[in-house]
Formats: C-alpha cells, structure tokens, sequence
C-alpha cells in the first residue's frame, strides 16, 4: 500500500467522482481507477460503489477513510519533524577578493535556500592568507590557486580562468584590441598584489617562461583599491575574468591573453574529509555547484570547467 493510494482514495470521496478527483490530481481517469482496484485487491474488500450519480463509499469504505486520513496526517507531522531536525551547524569558507565577486552572493543564497540551518562564515583574504587559516584549522574550506602538497587537504580543481589586461584609455601604452601576447606587456606599468596573492605568483611563472621582466610599478593588496588606481590612469593590471568584467562596465579596456600557458586555476581546498563536519561536507557540495552553475550561465566570464573528484593530498 502506497500514500498516494490513499490520497487517490480521499480525492474520489471528496469529489464524489473519478472523473473530477483524477482531474484535481493531475492524472487520467483510467490511471487513478487502477490505482483504486489496485487499493481494494490489497485489502481483498469493496471500497467504492459506483452509481449513476457518481462513487459513494462502501462501509468498508466509509470505515477505511478515517484510518487513511489519520496515516496522512502522521506522515506529513513526520515529514515536519524531519524537517525541523534537518542539518544544522557551522561552516567557514573562504574565498579570495576576486573569486569573492563573483561567488560569494550566489553561494549564500544557494546555503539560505538549501541548508537554512547552517551558519556560514565567509573570509575574503588573499589566497595566502586563506592557505595559512585553513592549516590553523581556522578555516573548513577555501578556494586557493596552489595547494601546499605536504599538507593532508582534500583538493578538487573547480575551473580555469583567462586572464585580461585591464587598463584605463588614458594610459600611455594601454593595449588595444582582443588580445595580447605576454611578451607585448614588458614596458607596461602595472600595478599587482604582492607575492602573498596567488594571481601575483601565476603571473611570475608565467613572465618567465616567456623571458619578459614586468614593469610592476605598484603593489596593492586590496582589490578595490587596486581598481581605483587602474581607474585613475597610473598603472594597468592583469586579473581574471571576475574581475574584468566589473572593469568592463566602468569604461576600461579589457584585452585578453592570448597565451596558452598564462591563466588561473580555481582549486576548492578543505581539511580532509574525516575532519570535515557534515554542515562542512554539504557546503562544500553547493560551492562546486554554484561555481559549475555560474560558469554554464555565462556569469564568471573568461572561465572553463573542470571535472575531477576530490584529491587527498
């Protein structure tokens, strides 16, 4: 015997007929009659009698609606029960400046509306910083660009990210066009975070292996400030789509990278899976899943999925 029997059966005594009560629930007429004689087989008795007028109830019937409406009523308390005993807890989460702009929002709606219960706490710091919290045990999870391979953390790789050239108009060298090589940048000025950042460390690799020494005039550590100096004309920068896109709507020129080995990898890390509680374990499904969702729906620009299983490092 399934509830939806029992539902079925209710709907037709309500409605006093299968046409109106199949209507009312959604389903064919011939359906929901099978699902009533399937009802009575089960219970090897009679339970409608079908008239001209329409269906009345049997005795065994009028008997059974009772006992169905009372088991109802006992799984939708024991669904409510469920409910308010559903997950609870803490989680910490951090997030770098960049990743931030684009992730933090759409995760705290998803956590709002998935795990209502969960307090979470999000640290938006540089990916240094993040590294160091996470080894203290001061953070559950934490979306860096390296992982520390001594370290026993649980590593999956969330996406790659194109990194762009963001300038104002004004400045003296700002390039023009799509695109840019790595090797056209060595004279421009540039304004970065400092080694702590991992974007700042990427970058570094990534001017060596094409033989180029940049021209980092300035050091800014807080991205919005680092913004309003690009703004203000006395330096470029070179960041990821997150952040060229805000860039983009505030009369920068944004070109993109052409070159094949110059980008950012998004790694989600976390303290390994037997230290993880299980409000941490459920929230470091919804990150993947929102990050996955912003990128299929075009809002984290110039960046491409990845698909690995977790990695205890």
């Amino acid at each position: 015997m399934e509830l939806k029997q029992l539902r079925y059966f209710l709907a037709v005594l309500e409605n006093k007929s299968l046409g109106r009560a199949a209507l009312e629930l959604g389903i064919g007429t011939s359906a929901l009659s099978q699902q009533i004689s399937k009802l009575e087989s089960e219970l090897s008795t009679r339970l409608l009698s079908r008239t001209s007028t329409g269906v009345v109830p049997t005795n065994a019937g009028v008997a059974f609606q009772h006992h169905a409406q009372l088991t109802l009523r006992q799984a939708e308390n024991a669904v409510q029960a469920a409910q308010r005993g559903r997950m609870s807890g803490y989680v910490s989460v951090g997030l770098p400046p960049t990743t931030a702009s684009v992730l933090a929002l759409p995760l705290i709606s998803a956590m709002r509306e998935k795990y209502p219960d969960i307090q979470l706490h999000l640290v938006e710091s540089l990916s240094g910083h993040l590294a160091t919290q996470l080894n203290a045990r001061q953070l559950d999870l934490a979306v860096l660009f390296q992982t520390d391979t001594g370290k026993r953390w649980s590593v999956m790789p969330l996406l790659d990210e194109t990194l762009f050239v963001i300038a104002a108009p004004t400045l003296e060298g700002a390039p023009t066009g799509e695109s840019i090589q790595l090797q056209q940048l060595g004279n421009l000025p540039l304004v970065m975070p400092s080694l702590q950042h991992g974007l700042r460390s990427t970058l570094v690799s990534a001017f060596e292996r094409t033989g180029i020494e940049p021209n980092i005039i300035m050091e800014i550590d807080g991205l919005a400030v680092l913004m309003d100096t690009v703004r203000s004309g006395y330096a470029a920068t070179i960041q990821p789509g997150a952040a060229a896109a805000r860039s983009g709507e505030s009369g920068l020129r944004v070109v993109q990278i052409s070159d094949a080995h110059v980008g950012r990898r998004n790694l989600l890390a976390s303290l390994s899976d037997d230290e993880l509680s299980p409000a941490a374990l459920a929230a470091r499904v919804v990150i993947v899943d929102v990050a996955r969702e912003l990128v299929r729906s075009g809002c984290w620009p110039g960046s491409s999925l990845l698909s690995e299983a977790p990695k205890t490092r």
